[in-house]
């Protein structure tokens, strides 16, 4: 009983002092509380190969919204379906583990963490470097497969730290938010697009910061806390005004933000989930910046097609 109490109290100093960025030996000993939850992202053969102890498995492709935009949110429904399949409540903590591939694959478990944020698990963390790294540090895994048992949890989404479209076209109209597009540069200037999306160009009145500035060397490891906030720094914004990340589909601007909001600490920041796939499939055109030419376009639809025809 006193060696319970003892190591309850060790995890909980440890849970106290983790930040939501965690190395491979800060999460390793928060293993051992049985309400953690590991929630690996990960495609089902990587995951089989090998995973992190306790760990279930829900591959990035199920927290995807449709096929014309994975940016938005998938149904209600889903979402609640699958956070009580993975066994979570609001107070289970909870880390999410990426395979470490890249700044896109930090993206994508940034985004599986805002999601869940947004639902109402208060607890959450991020393995730096994903698998990768855990696997690079020497650190133990299995192929056996944890039983947790489903939870009855019925979240609702909160809109804390959500831009919709309507409320970006607002903010354009009313030039009371930095809309800070985190594409590399060809996507901003409109040299270049997503492929779901129907028009190159940014949103009007956005700047610009790559994504790719907030990782080390193009990884899924983070820059340092200094690092990140002369990045932040560079944002200038009005004392109160929102500050709107958006990218393609809401990866690469989870990214930024999980950095800005969750390890800076940095107020009023926002994902546009949809992003600009979203903005170009408005019923009605939305204010544009660096769009390209009616005749660039057909060049560019026309030097897409022929790149296609040539694989």
């Amino acid at each position: 009983m006193k060696y319970w109490i003892f190591a309850l109290f060790l995890w909980c100093g440890a849970a106290a002092a983790a930040q939501p960025l965690l190395t491979s030996d800060g999460l390793e000993p928060l293993l051992s509380n049985p309400q953690m939850r590991i929630v690996d992202i990960r495609d089902a053969q990587s995951f089989a190969g090998g995973h992190i102890q306790g760990a279930q498995n829900a591959p990035y492709n199920e927290w995807l919204g449709p096929p014309e935009n994975f940016g938005i949110l998938p149904p209600a429904q889903d979402m609640v379906a699958l956070v009580q399949r993975l066994g979570l409540t609001p107070d289970n903590p909870v880390a999410v583990i990426s395979a470490g591939s890249d700044g896109t694959d930090f993206g994508a478990a940034a985004r599986v963490y805002w999601m869940l944020k947004s639902l109402g698990v208060k607890q959450l963390f991020i393995l730096d470097g994903g698998m990768q790294s855990w696997d690079f540090d020497g650190k133990e895994t299995t192929k056996s497969v944890a039983t947790v048992p489903h939870t009855d949890w019925q979240p609702g989404f909160s809109g804390r730290w959500t831009a919709t479209r309507a409320q970006v076209l607002e903010h354009v109209q009313k030039h009371d938010a930095v809309l800070l597009d985190v594409r590399p540069e060809n996507f901003y200037e409109g040299r270049f697009k997503a492929p779901m999306a129907l028009m190159a160009g940014t949103i009007a009145g956005a700047v610009q910061q790559d994504f790719t500035r907030w990782v080390q060397n193009g990884s899924a490891i983070a820059v340092s806390t200094d690092a990140a906030r002369a990045l932040a720094s560079e944002i200038k914004r009005s004392e109160g005004q929102d500050l709107v990340l958006f990218c393609n589909t809401g990866v690469w601007s989870a990214l930024v933000w999980f950095e800005m909001h969750e390890v800076l600490g940095i107020k009023d920041v926002k994902i546009y989930p949809g992003s600009m796939v979203d903005w170009v499939q408005a019923p009605e055109p939305l204010p544009m910046l660096n769009a390209p030419s009616r005749r660039m376009q057909i060049a560019q639809a026309f030097e897409l097609a022929w790149k296609n025809l040539k694989k």
